[in-house]
């Protein structure tokens, strides 16, 4: 029983320390990358490249006088960043990114390198609890008592309220052609044909939707700082603010990582076949990343190319463009069943 608690322990660590690392990488990523697509020098002068502006910016953040302003409800307050960073933290534990086949820690086989056991539902668990972040936005927007910031909540909730709706539909093409809820049974499920060539229209339907779930450019109107003055997070300061910064791109991390479960073969490569053990492993766990790094990018080349859309604009692309699409895509899954396609 120890033996099993300590590799939990292990796994939660290692987990806990990917996610908390990619924040600084990705703010690293995110300044450069602005810059390269806008012929822009970015930082530059803290350390080689600019590499260690993260570290200045978390000092930075850290130090800052955090000011609460008398008018806000207090509880909620200081509640909504905290409901943020535990949705973000608690919805990768599920998403196997590693094969670890023949691996034993402590005596302990590893069936998949996830903290929770291999959940027969986890993709319900995934859905599940990422829509409850929201609450956060919410909540923030609410207990700010402020008009601006407010709006931002309401137009977050009806955002993710039309793009859930999607992304669910989306997945349901997965689960059909794989016929199982459980993460490692789609990425086995892919190990000749990525789930993203027959069910290309499932993916970007997903990706789409992904941009929408995590608040990205160009569909942030929940902070829309044009026209919001920032939105939701008008109110907040210091290790507050910096709260909601550290889940946002968390969230882009898992739902990266859950694109690259679903439809990007997880670990899986067309014809390579991993060894087993430990270098087994980290093969696949390198793969796994480079598939992750490449979505993330993504995310920093849309951001800083595409305009925002109208508040309009983003209900009618969720309702009237992505819901249809997706059930197409639902349609065709189901058709290739009855032909036995796969």
């Amino acid at each position: 029983m120890w033996a099993e608690v300590g590799v939990a322990a292990v796994k939660l660590a290692v987990i806990a320390g990917m996610l908390l690392t990619v924040v600084p990488v990705m703010t690293w990523v995110e300044r450069r990358g602005a810059a390269f697509i806008q012929d822009r020098l970015g930082p530059n002068r803290v350390g080689p490249w600019g590499l260690l502006q993260p570290l200045a910016d978390a000092v930075k953040l850290l130090f800052k006088e955090d000011v609460t302003p008398g008018h806000v409800s207090k509880g909620l307050y200081f509640l909504a960043p905290a409901v943020a960073v535990f949705v973000a933290l608690s919805t990768f534990i599920v998403i196997p990114f590693a094969k670890a086949e023949g691996v034993t820690l402590f005596g302990v086989p590893l069936k998949g390198l996830i903290v929770a056991p291999d959940l027969n539902i986890g993709v319900l668990y995934l859905l599940a609890l990422s829509s409850i972040s929201v609450y956060g936005i919410v909540l923030a927007g609410w207990a700010s008592n402020n008009k601006y910031s407010l709006l931002g909540g309401l137009r977050s909730s009806a955002q993710l309220i039309s793009y859930e709706l999607a992304m669910t539909l989306a997945v349901l093409g997965v689960l059909l052609a794989s016929g199982d809820l459980r993460l490692t049974t789609i990425v086995e499920h892919q190990a000749k044909l990525w789930n993203a060539v027959p069910q290309f229209l499932g993916f970007l339907v997903f990706l789409v939707a992904a941009f929408a779930e995590t608040n990205r450019l160009p569909f942030d109107l929940a902070e829309a700082e044009n026209e919001l003055v920032a939105g939701y997070h008008v109110e907040l300061s210091s290790m507050k603010f910096a709260a909601f910064m550290m889940s946002e791109y968390i969230n882009m991390t898992t739902v990266s990582a859950l694109a690259t479960t679903l439809y990007l073969g997880g670990w899986n490569l067309p014809g390579v076949t991993l060894p087993a053990g430990w270098l087994g492993l980290l093969l696949s766990f390198a793969i796994f990343l480079a598939k992750v790094g490449f979505l993330l990018w993504l995310f920093v080349w849309v951001r800083w190319t595409l305009p925002r859309f109208r508040f309009d604009q983003l209900m009618r692309l969720g309702w009237k463009g992505l819901i249809p699409l997706a059930l197409l895509n639902l349609v065709w899954v189901s058709f290739g069943l009855t032909q036995g396609w796969w």
